[in-house]
């Protein structure tokens, strides 16, 4: 089965309007997959895959028997987003990342937006991601979310949604620089005959963006990327950007609090650490400070941040914006913090801790997902119409017993991308998620990780459940 035959059936499909009919904007590709065998096509997804091998694009699956490590499905039909829609969801982007910085500073400031009614004081102190010692914070130049990874779906109809956001420690970004670079080898022509827009300034505008961080007066600041270490599941991720901005990849072993300042270990001695890109949780970055059995972060390093003398991106306490509670209060942040109507419009959202949400919720599991508030990765949630009715009364009881800890969203139809799977072409689902940097201004990278729910049927689009990736490649006007 070749693209000719293929059928979009009931969804919207990112690369064609109906049966025989691609969108404009995807004609070039889909004109040079059709000169293609299926063969030739397979041969070259084989290609593909063995060339992320050697890239070691790799991530690590904690509890799979198979092995930990896995080398991350990738589908070389990439995904197209018109240079139309990409302009509005930039937009909506830079929106929604001002108006969550702004929410940040306010919660650990003077929370206005607590004392004129508009979130619930319990609703933020009952937040996993909230942190008290970072109250009265002020991290350099006022921002918290220097690296956001936003979930962004499509339903039937076409409209965008954004799923939900990622200010802890986002993953994902050094997929989309090794999927585009393998995809120019396996469609060079088509590269050169459509208007792609290019991703790879991405590690040049990650350093930019932290070297920002940095107090005015050095001339050289020392930027790190400090890690886990080599058995979390996104270690691939640490050494490749630490790579590409040619900067120091460390461990919280490597680095000492030292004379009031951060410092690393060397084979010359110490040397201060200015800028920490941090890629380890909130809880485990300082033992003296959150979690008491830390093995991962460094003693007294949030007192050096305190004092201004070190910058960590994230910010800690960003978590507080990933509860999916609070993310059903943006719109609200958008118009309160900007004075501005939401551009890309949140999933409709029930929540559990309101009774009357909570009762519809409890009559319609069979029509709904249900998500824990803090949660992530596609675990604990509950997809209503595909679940037992044994799980859909565990997830009734779950949300009678913590009603704050879930919210519920209507089963979108998300849309659907051709999809290489063995000797024919599918439609699978897709979700996107674009990198977005505040430094001095916001930066959205062009495109993002598409992800793909490689099991027939499925709405899980998770690496650890199955799910692979796609390029993304954003048409610019030619």
């Amino acid at each position: 089965m070749k693209l000719d035959d293929y059928d979009p059936g009931d969804f919207y499909d990112e690369l064609f309007v109906e049966r025989g009919q691609p969108r404009p904007e995807a004609l070039p590709l889909v004109e040079r997959i059709n000169s293609l065998s299926i063969e030739e096509l397979m041969q070259r997804q084989q290609s593909a895959q063995k060339a992320l091998l050697r890239l070691g694009a790799t991530f690590n699956v904690y509890s799979d028997e198979q092995g930990t490590e896995r080398v991350l499905p990738f589908d070389i039909i990439p995904r197209i987003v018109s240079g139309h829609d990409w302009a509005w969801l930039e937009r909506g982007l830079k929106q929604r990342i001002e108006a969550l910085n702004r929410f940040l500073s306010d919660i650990y400031g003077e929370q206005k937006i607590v004392k004129d009614g508009l979130i619930p004081e319990d609703l933020i102190y009952s937040s996993k991601g909230f942190l008290k010692p970072c109250l009265g914070m002020e991290p350099p130049n006022g921002i918290w979310c220097h690296i956001t990874g936003t979930d962004l779906v499509r339903d039937r109809d076409g409209q965008w949604y954004v799923l939900e956001d990622n200010l802890r420690c986002p993953s994902g970004a050094s997929y989309v620089l090794e999927n585009r670079r393998v995809m120019k080898t396996t469609f060079p022509l088509v590269f050169g005959q459509m208007p792609i827009l290019p991703v790879d300034d991405y590690a040049g505008q990650l350093l930019e963006t932290l070297l920002n961080l940095a107090p005015p007066h050095l001339d050289d600041p020392t930027v790190v990327v400090l890690t886990p270490g080599m058995y979390n599941s996104a270690y691939f991720e640490h050494s490749f950007l630490a790579q590409q901005m040619g900067v120091e990849l460390v461990q919280g072993s490597d680095l000492v609090v030292a004379d009031g300042y951060l410092q690393m270990k060397t084979t010359k001695g110490l040397q201060r650490v200015d800028v920490v890109y941090r890629r380890i949780d909130d809880d485990f970055l300082d033992p003296t400070t959150f979690r008491p059995d830390s093995m991962l972060g460094i003693p007294g390093i949030m007192e050096v941040y305190r004092r201004g003398r070190v910058a960590l991106a994230n910010a800690p306490g960003t978590g507080v914006a990933d509860d999916k509670v609070i993310y059903a209060y943006v719109p609200k942040m958008v118009k309160y913090y900007l004075g501005e109507d939401q551009i890309i419009p949140n999933v409709p959202t029930y929540l559990c801790w309101e009774p009357q949400d909570q009762a519809h919720v409890l009559a319609n599991l069979d029509k709904l997902v249900v998500k824990a508030a803090n949660e992530s990765g596609g675990y604990g949630m509950l997809i209503g119409p595909h679940a037992t009715p044994e799980q859909r009364e565990d997830f009734a009881e779950r949300i009678r017993a913590t009603p704050r800890n879930y919210i519920a969203q209507p089963t979108l139809t998300l849309s659907r991308a051709p999809t290489l799977m063995g000797d024919r072409i599918e439609g699978c689902h897709v979700d996107l998620r674009p990198y977005i940097l505040y430094g001095k201004e916001i930066y959205v990278n062009p495109g993002g990780l598409t992800r793909v729910a490689l099991r027939r049927g499925s709405l899980v689009v998770n690496s650890s459940q199955g799910g692979g990736t796609k390029d993304t490649w954003v048409v610019g006007n030619s």
